[in-house]
C-alpha cells in the first residue's frame, strides 16, 4: 500500500509538505505542489479522508434535521442541502422529527456530541432559544425554513409576510369577502404567512378570518374541519387559505367530503408550491418557494463557517416568492 512517505520521497519534499498539498492549510510553493500531485498520480496515491478528518479533528459531517421527509417540500430542500453539501466534500446525516417536540430535542442533544462538524435545522416543534442553545452548545448551527426567535444563528428563509399578502391580495380580487385560515401554532413561518395575509385583509375592511389548527399536516387540517365544513358554501365562507400544501390538500379533501365544491364554492390557496400541488385535484393555488435554493444557501453558510471561519451570525437571508395561479381558486359565487 502506497503510503505519504512515499509520495515525499517520490516528489522530493517532506511528509509534511505533502500533507499540507493535500490539505490547504498552509502555504506550499505551486511547483512543489505540482511535484506533490504528480507524484501522488503515479504511485496512484489516494489521501486516506479518516485520517484528514482526525487530524483535522472533523467528522466532515453535517447534521439535517427536517420535521417530515415525507412531505415532497422537506424531500426537495434535503436535495438542496445534500447536493451543495456533496459539492464542498460533506456528506449529511438526515433526522427526521415528525413534528414532535420530543424526538426534536433527542436529535439536537445527539449532534451535540459532536458525532457532527454542523447542523441545518429546519424546525417542526423548536425549542425556545435558551433551550436550542443548551442542546447543541457550540456546535455550528443554520436555521432554515423556520426561524427560532431570539437565536442569534444564521437564518435561510423565503418572504412568509410577503406570501401571505399575495395570497390575500388575490382572493379579495376574485371578490372574496369571507374567509378562514389553516395555520399551525407556535411556528415562526405559519405565523408570519397569517400575518401578512391578516394586513391586507384588515386594510381592505373585510371581517377578520376564522382560523383553525391545522399542525402543518394533511391529517390535522381534515381534523380541524371536521364538524366545521357547515360554515362554508356560497353564503358563508367561500375562501380558505392554508399556510402549507399539505394542509391545503387536506381542506379540499374534507370540503369534497362535506359535498363542497372547489373552487365553485370554496377557494382554496396552498403554501410551498410542492409537487403534491400539481398532484392535486383541482390542481393547487399555491405561493412558489425556492425550496432547493434554500436547501442549498443554509448548507453553503455552513460550510462558511465551518471552513473560512465565517462569522456565526450574519443575521437574515431572505429569498422571494410568487403566487402561483391554479384551478383551486375562483370569482367569489
Amino acid at each position: 500500500m502506497v503510503s505519504i512517505l512515499d509520495v515525499a520521497k517520490a516528489a522530493g519534499v517532506s511528509a509534511t509538505t505533502v500533507s499540507h498539498t493535500i490539505s490547504g492549510k498552509r502555504f506550499v510553493s505551486p511547483d512543489v505542489q505540482e511535484r506533490v500531485r504528480q507524484a501522488m498520480a503515479a504511485l496512484n496515491y489516494v489521501p486516506r479522508r479518516s485520517a484528514q478528518n482526525l487530524a483535522s479533528g472533523r467528522t466532515r459531517l453535517i447534521a439535517l434535521i427536517v420535521p417530515d421527509i415525507s412531505n415532497g417540500y422537506f424531500a426537495e430542500l434535503a436535495q438542496g442541502v445534500e447536493e451543495a453539501a456533496i459539492a464542498a466534500e460533506y456528506n449529511v446525516v438526515l433526522c427526521t422529527t415528525g413534528f414532535d417536540h420530543a424526538r426534536e430535542v433527542l436529535y439536537l442533544e445527539t449532534v451535540q456530541s459532536r458525532a457532527v462538524d454542523g447542523i441545518v435545522y429546519a424546525a417542526g416543534s423548536p425549542p425556545s432559544n435558551s433551550e436550542l442553545a443548551t442542546l447543541i452548545g457550540g456546535l455550528p448551527l443554520v436555521l432554515v425554513d423556520e426561524e427560532i426567535p431570539g437565536s442569534e444563528a444564521p437564518a435561510v428563509v423565503s418572504d412568509n409576510v410577503e406570501g401571505g399578502r399575495q395570497v390575500a391580495r388575490h382572493l379579495i380580487e376574485l371578490g372574496h369577502r369571507e374567509t378562514a385560515i389553516l395555520t399551525a401554532a407556535g411556528l415562526e413561518s405559519a405565523e408570519q404567512r397569517v400575518r401578512g395575509f391578516t394586513e391586507v385583509w384588515a386594510q381592505a375592511g373585510l371581517s377578520a378570518p376564522r382560523v383553525f389548527d391545522g399542525r402543518f399536516t394533511y391529517d390535522g387540517a381534515r381534523s380541524a374541519l371536521t364538524g366545521q365544513t357547515s360554515l362554508f358554501g356560497a353564503d358563508a365562507v367561500t375562501s380558505l387559505f392554508a399556510v402549507n400544501d399539505l394542509m391545503a390538500i387536506g381542506a379540499m379533501q374534507e370540503l369534497a367530503a362535506a359535498g363542497l365544491d372547489v373552487p365553485g364554492q370554496v377557494s382554496v390557496i396552498g403554501f410551498d408550491d410542492s409537487p403534491a400541488a400539481l398532484l392535486s385535484s383541482p390542481q393547487l393555488t399555491s405561493v412558489r418557494q425556492d425550496v432547493a435554493a434554500l436547501g442549498g444557501i443554509a448548507a453553503r453558510t455552513l460550510v462558511s463557517v465551518l471552513e473560512d471561519g465565517a462569522a456565526a451570525s450574519d443575521g437574515r437571508t431572505i429569498l422571494p416568492v410568487d403566487l402561483v395561479v391554479r384551478a383551486s381558486t375562483a370569482p367569489r359565487p
